[in-house]
């Protein structure tokens, strides 16, 4: 079966069970902090924005230096074990925490892990197959990260169970997948290849890429601007008055139609064009958002959930590798790291923004912002050419 999909090779499908195992660590987690941090530490919604967007605005910058170094040494590996160790690492100590400070201290940690394993991760799933098939990989991959997100926030409930809804012994136990994964990381080959000269060093400032690189990176970035972290969309659903267990299992839900969604649309991204696939994820989007402003009943969140994973089915591993497509060779993970770079800081103003709307105007406004910023985005994505030369500037 897997011969239908020429981008599965050994190394993608190793870094996809690596994927796997780490985002069981981090999805038991992701929908139970938001309420450990507003329930139990008393955190403010504008300052759980804060947070989620300052984790992620230093994942992007490490994700550039880490990128930039990779592509220097030739060399992925390493990255990817510090990487996963620092993530593994960063879960217990969510768990100590009496403030939401330290919280952002332990957050900080594991997105800097993130950031420098992610760069050097994707040149690696990128160099590993043809420029065919990199939607496949890419798709493959993302569908495995988010198969550990269904399965990571049901193992949070049966622990939630036995340690009746106590929830700090969740984030103890989260350590355990998150070290099988740098485990795994540890098992794969690299290939040797020579250092690049200092004098061959990558310097940002020359144009090595190309206008239609840019472009995306600019759509990109408006989009980001405006998508605010999913913690949001969570917390509007337990304010609708679902229980921690409806919760969780809803973003469970939301989490199989992303799985199931992310390699079929990365194989269709191949055939269709990318693109296409991009700008449909962009208005299912702004739709799915606009409706989270205005639904009131609870029951019509199990439908938004779901067209919400297919958003993210068509534009989380697609955008990857549709940048991937514009990036020349020697330069992959450093491209990459810029794209991270651009989500990062842009995520920054998102999650704060979305979180000084809600505290001061209503649940409303953060969505109805993430919408128009995502319809904009989805126009100016159509002026960027499918496959850009690498040698214009």
């Amino acid at each position: 079966m897997l011969n239908k999909f020429k981008g599965l090779n050994p190394t993608v499908l190793k870094l996809g069970f690596v994927s796997l195992l780490n985002d069981i660590a981090s999805e038991m987690l992701y929908p139970i902090t938001p309420i450990f941090l507003t329930t139990i530490l008393g955190a403010s919604f504008t300052s759980l924005g804060f947070m989620e967007g300052l984790a992620e605005a230093i994942a992007s910058f490490t994700k550039l230096y880490a990128g930039g170094w990779s592509d220097r040494l030739r060399k992925r590996k390493a990255f990817v074990a510090w990487g996963y160790f620092l993530s593994a690492l960063s879960k217990p100590m969510i768990g100590f925490a009496t403030a939401w400070s330290h919280v952002l201290g332990a957050k900080s940690v594991d997105k800097f892990g993130k950031g420098i394993r992610t760069s050097p991760r994707d040149a690696l799933i990128a160099e590993s197959v043809d420029g065919k098939n990199t939607g496949a990989a890419f798709g493959w991959h993302q569908g495995m990260d988010t198969l550990g997100a269904c399965l990571g926030p049901l193992i949070a409930l049966w622990l939630l169970s036995l340690s009746k809804e106590n929830l700090r012994p969740i984030f103890y136990w989260a350590a355990v997948p998150g070290f099988f994964a740098l485990f795994l990381v540890l098992t794969l080959k690299e290939k040797t290849e020579k250092v690049i000269q200092p004098k061959n060093k990558i310097d940002l400032t020359k144009p090595i890429y190309s206008k239609q690189f840019k472009k995306f990176l600019f759509v990109w970035g408006i989009f980001t601007l405006v998508n605010s972290s999913d913690v949001f969309l969570l917390l509007k659903t337990k304010e609708s008055g679902l229980s921690l267990t409806q919760t969780i299992l809803l973003y469970c839900f939301y989490n199989v139609i992303y799985t199931v969604g992310s390699p079929t649309l990365g194989r269709l991204s191949d055939i269709w064009g990318k693109k296409k696939v991009l700008i449909m994820g962009l208005i299912i989007f702004a739709l799915v958002y606009l409706s989270f402003g205005l639904v009131q009943n609870p029951h019509y969140y199990w439908f938004l959930f779901g067209i919400y994973g297919v958003y993210m089915g068509a534009t989380a591993g697609v955008s990857k590798a549709f940048a991937s497509d514009l990036i020349p060779k020697d330069v992959k993970a450093t491209g990459l790291g810029l794209q991270g770079l651009v989500t990062g800081l842009t995520a920054l103003v998102a999650s704060t923004v979305a979180g000084f709307l809600w505290d001061h105007y209503g649940t409303f406004w953060p969505f109805a912002f993430g919408a128009a910023g995502a319809l904009i985005a989805a126009v100016f994505m159509f002026f960027i050419k499918e496959k850009g030369s690498l040698h214009e500037v």
